[in-house]
């Protein structure tokens, strides 16, 4: 099986590809309407999935993981716009969550532990 692709490769692709156009990035602002506009189609696509709201016979069919690969290309070329390594950020977050946010949700492990010892 083939490795998947790290997160400085996908950007650099996202790069080439913008790259070869005269317009290259839109601006931060318009990137930021353009990431709304694809949470709005992922949203849509939860909803008929998951939600009370099917699809009208007539729309296209699409899927969440399609959505989900609009909105993950408008981020990360909104991250080359700004010169952001994802990576890095992605690294950020984690230490937030492993520093901050450390006992904040319960562990599964700790609920295994519990139910060994008796506790409930």
């Amino acid at each position: 099986m083939a490795e998947g692709k790290t997160i400085q490769e996908l950007q650099a692709e996202v790069n080439t590809y913008i790259s070869q156009f005269k317009e290259g990035y839109f601006s931060p602002l318009a990137m930021l309407a353009r990431m709304t506009e694809e949470l709005g189609e992922l949203a849509r696509e939860v909803n008929h999935y998951y939600g009370e709201k099917p699809k009208k016979t007539n729309e296209v069919e699409k899927t969440i993981e399609e959505e989900l690969g609009d909105l993950f290309f408008v981020l990360i070329c909104f991250a080359n716009s700004l010169n952001i390594d994802l990576e890095k950020a992605h690294d950020i977050v984690m230490n937030k969550f492993a520093t901050r946010d450390k006992n904040r949700w319960t562990r599964i492990i700790q609920d295994i532990r519990s139910e060994e010892d008796g506790e409930n």
